[in-house]
């Protein structure tokens, strides 16, 4: 792939960017994981100075860090990316680093049912019980009894509670429906520290489902202490019918081999791109079909979220609950696609080797093909293979 096709997966202002990353080194003597920044057009690893993105977040002086902190350059950021999409990055001959998902120790956490448009698709899945061919008589009859448009009802506020109170009258209320209008958001565990894949990795479905979908969302890097320092980008892949079976079943649909995939890179909060650039971002998604040349397109817009990306942080986050290595925050999503794919009524699901993209100007893009969790490479490098490599490496200490 020539460097020149690859500029999109970077924003479009990245030589003016704070990029953090990380990247799977073969360099001689080793091999293992490392922390980069990109600077410029370049990347540097700067593991000798932070050995984990978590402690590059924790850093008062994080974004300095990030600038001027000594690193060993590994080449030109267009070259790195392109020996890390799909394609190139399983070849024969291994490239000497491609990238890895953009956090490492960090707790993977995400929250649902944060736009109007999802929440209405959550209750759809919930009274269809997960069959996707009842989705659009369901569909109707619940836009009869409470809209499509819940955008102007601010969560938890009395105007929310008062529609509460009603649906539950007429009896079309939904835990869903909780989540998303009362005073609590919905934060989950998504997925554990170290499991994520990261750019032109292999995202994984469940072998038992057939109604299934990407969620396109912004994600937050947050530090030790609760506060935000970056953003970057995420597909908290979905899977419909398990979902809608039961909301009890919520870990077994999101926590999965290649179910939850992040990156390019964290872009630090500076002068240049704050959570006020979080808040007014677009999102767009691009499904493309490799066996049946299907593509669904669309666009999400943050200023449609109903809870503030900061109140999700906070609920997150506090004197009720301590993250001591950080965690990364999916934000939610808008799309719930109904486009219809394989039959009249039917509404969207991946077929495998469907390629994802997820994009934003500010963020570049995040592309990766569906396959089966069980069919795709197993997770076997966690925490405690980090640190024994770290060591081997002599950047930490022996554990």
């Amino acid at each position: 792939m020539a460097h020149s096709s690859v500029s999109g997966f970077l924003p479009a202002d990245f030589e003016d960017a704070l990029l953090i990353g990380r990247v799977w080194r073969r360099d001689g003597a080793y091999e293992g994981p490392s922390v980069v920044v990109v600077r410029g057009d370049q990347v540097f690893d700067i593991t000798r100075t932070v050995a984990t993105t978590a402690d590059l977040f924790d850093r008062a002086d994080a974004a300095e860090t990030a600038r001027h902190a000594p690193g060993e350059w590994i080449g030109d950021v267009k070259a790195l990316l392109a020996t890390s999409l799909p394609g190139t990055r399983d070849s024969v001959d291994a490239p000497p680093a491609r990238l890895l998902a953009p956090c490492d120790v960090q707790a993977i956490k995400a929250c649902g049912v944060t736009f109007a448009v999802s929440l209405v698709e959550r209750v759809i899945e919930e009274q269809a019980g997960g069959d996707r061919a009842k989705a659009a008589q369901v569909r109707e009859t619940i836009a009869a009894l409470i809209g499509t448009d819940l955008s102007a009802i601010e969560p938890g506020s009395e105007a929310a509670m008062r529609l509460k109170a009603e649906l539950q009258r007429r009896g079309a209320w939904s835990q869903y429906l909780e989540v998303g209008i009362g005073p609590d958001a919905e934060v989950f565990s998504k997925s554990q520290p170290m499991s994520a894949v990261g750019l032109g990795a292999d995202v994984g479905l469940l072998r038992a489902s057939a109604w299934n979908n990407p969620e396109p969302e912004i994600v937050l890097a947050v530090n030790a202490r609760g506060e935000a320092v970056g953003a970057t980008l995420g597909n908290d892949v979905n899977l419909r019918d398990i979902e809608g079976r039961s909301a009890l079943l919520l870990g077994k649909c999101k926590d999965n081999n290649g179910s939850c995939a992040i990156g390019p890179f964290v872009r630090l909060f500076d002068g240049r791109f704050t959570m006020d650039s979080v808040r007014e971002a677009s999102i767009s998604l691009r499904v493309e079909g490799v066996d049946d040349g299907f593509v669904l397109e669309g666009v999400s817009h943050m200023r449609e979220i109903s809870r503030d990306p900061q109140q999700l942080v906070e609920q997150t986050c506090g004197p009720h609950h301590q993250y001591p290595d950080g965690f990364m925050l999916f934000l939610g999503t808008m799309f719930s696609p109904i486009q219809d794919r394989d039959a009249p009524g039917s509404g969207f699901t991946h077929h495998l080797g469907d390629i994802v993209t997820i994009s934003t100007p500010q963020l570049g893009a995040l592309v990766n093909t569906v396959k089966l969790c069980d069919e795709i490479a197993p997770w076997t490098f966690g925490v405690r293979a980090l640190y024994a490599n770290l060591a081997a490496r002599g950047i930490v200490a022996g554990v």
